[in-house]
């Protein structure tokens, strides 16, 4: 039976509103139909059941901002490449909702961790979905990063960036410096150095309930800090702390959806040529 009560919300990539406009248009006149409520990038969430993410993995994470502590969960439809996080095609979008309107799907909570600088919450959002990473801000040389778990110290970073990667992050940056793979649900975080100086330095899996603490030297006397992208310059000294969030991210997921299927039709994870 179809739940005509939900409230829809719909982010876009605004760089591509063209492009997604006729896709916006099937959405909406889908809900439409069914007499189900939708709003285009509102500004208040409130009474919002579940928010449609429609672009690619960028535009996921920034709805996953926006909702941020009142996680209501998130659909992701692709219209960026990969499409790791919004994985559901344009061809696909009726019959997915058809089940998200039936509320025949599941959801899978992901992991958010928080950054703090000098005990402080940072100016922007403070919360990543992907990853937390600290990089050096020229060409030149490479920044210095001693690394704390829970009070203990852990190596002296050499190296052109520190990544700090939730499971769900550890497919992105992280996984293209040789970090592993982690299930969404293992309780786990990932410290993967970018292009360390050592080559006996090597990413670290540890438990998600651990406090990272983070302090960096660079001879440019600043440095950067992605939080899922969004950087900003702080200047040498300042102390990061990084832990787990209070709260998940929601994502719907079908129930035909698995993450080891996802891996092997993205990544394609265990293809073999000769085949």
């Amino acid at each position: 039976m179809i739940d005509n009560q939900l409230v829809f919300a719909i982010y876009v990539n605004a760089f591509k509103q063209q492009e997604i406009q006729p896709l916006v248009e099937r959405v909406v006149a889908f809900l439409d139909r069914h007499s189900v409520s939708s709003l285009i990038e509102p500004d208040e969430l409130t009474n919002v059941d579940l928010v449609i993410s429609m672009g690619g993995d960028g535009t996921f994470l920034k709805a996953a901002c926006m909702v941020g502590e009142r996680e209501i969960p998130i659909l992701g439809i692709n219209k960026g490449r990969l499409g790791f996080l919004a994985d559901v095609l344009p061809s696909e979008i009726e019959d997915v909702l058809e089940h998200v309107l039936r509320r025949d799907y599941m959801i899978e909570n992901h992991t958010v961790i928080k950054l703090e600088a000098d005990g402080e919450c940072v100016d922007c959002c403070p919360f990543a979905l992907n990853d937390i990473a600290v990089l050096k801000r020229d060409t030149a040389s490479m920044i210095s990063i001693k690394a704390y778990v829970n009070g203990e110290f852990l190596v002296n970073y050499q190296a052109d960036g520190l990544i700090i990667a939730t499971p769900t992050g550890s497919t992105a940056y992280s996984l293209s410096n040789g970090g592993p793979i982690i299930v969404p649900q293992s309780g786990s975080l990932c410290i993967t150095p970018v292009a360390p100086h050592s080559l006996n330095i090597r990413p670290i899996v540890i438990n998600d309930t651990s406090v990272i603490e983070l302090e960096v030297c660079s001879r440019s006397h600043n440095f950067l800090v992605a939080i899922d992208g969004r950087s900003m310059k702080l200047t040498e000294g300042t102390r990061l702390t990084i832990r787990k969030a209070d709260y998940m991210v929601k994502l719907v997921k079908l129930k035909n959806q698995r993450y080891f299927s996802t891996l092997h039709r993205k990544l394609m994870w265990g293809a073999d040529s000769r085949q």
